[in-house]
């Protein structure tokens, strides 16, 4: 996404210079650099990532209840060549372990626990990211009958809609939402609409690396900010336009124990 603003930028500006708007395309090019400098050295997606992360750098300490859901959303599956096999992605593992340390915990306290995976086959790869990591959960130790699945959810905005319906039909009084530090702010947004008060639990957090020269890592995490960034702004647009699906009043997770 970076890279296309500041190609679209050049092409603009290299339009103005054939028109002979000197000074505007001047003005165009200077930005297009300094923009990727910005980028590319560390300063932009440092400031993108503090916004969208810092409330979530510490993970709350979570009081367990009767009915406890730990929900984890899908972060992609590999199709491994040769193997016949289908994998958790390599941004999911930080999440499937989250999720299995904070069931641990929920079952010293001898309460209800459950995983609930949410996640459908976006990349086509055969098996849905619900049943992969259900796999990967159980093999760590985690009692079948304890991971639920949400297997049709393509998007954030699926998850939040589909899971929220497991989580009525199981009660829930206790949520908590295991993702990326940087996919939280955006999926508690969602899973509010939906009428579910989450608690977030990050599983891992992203930094710049401040370099003098630009990298690739920096571009690309400047892409991962831009993404939640521009699925909010589509959300408040929806909303305006009335484009959304209902919202709903909470009624599951921390909601429901403050009302009980």
């Amino acid at each position: 996404m970076t890279l296309v603003v500041l190609l679209v930028a050049i092409a603009v500006a290299t339009c103005f210079a054939a028109l002979k708007w000197r000074r505007t395309s001047g003005v165009l090019y200077a930005a297009s650099f300094a923009l990727f400098l910005a980028a590319g050295c560390g300063p932009v997606p440092a400031w993108l990532l503090t916004n969208l992360q810092s409330a979530y750098a510490k993970n709350p300490t979570v009081q367990w209840s009767k009915r406890n859901a730990i929900v984890v959303l899908g972060a992609g599956t590999e199709k491994v060549p040769r193997a016949d096999l289908i994998e958790p992605g390599i941004f999911s593992y930080s999440r499937i372990v989250e999720a299995a340390a904070l069931y641990r915990d929920c079952r010293k306290t001898g309460a209800d626990c459950k995983i609930v995976v949410s996640g459908g086959d976006p990349r086509h790869n055969g098996e849905s990211e619900a049943s992969v990591y259900r796999g990967t959960l159980i093999r760590l130790g985690i009692e079948s009958a304890d991971v639920l699945s949400e297997p049709d959810s393509m998007n954030t905005w699926q998850n939040a809609q589909f899971t929220s319906a497991l989580l009525e039909r199981y009660q829930a009084d206790e949520v908590l939402l295991v993702s990326s530090a940087i996919h939280l702010r955006r999926s508690l947004l969602y899973f509010s609409h939906f009428g579910v008060d989450a608690t977030p639990m990050r599983a891992d957090y992203l930094r710049a690396v401040l370099s003098p020269l630009p990298l690739a890592y920096n571009f690309t995490i400047t892409d991962f900010a831009l993404h939640e960034y521009a699925g909010m702004a589509l959300y408040a647009v929806y909303n305006a336009l009335g484009w959304n699906a209902a919202a709903k009043r909470p009624r599951l997770g921390n909601e429901t124990r403050r009302l009980s």
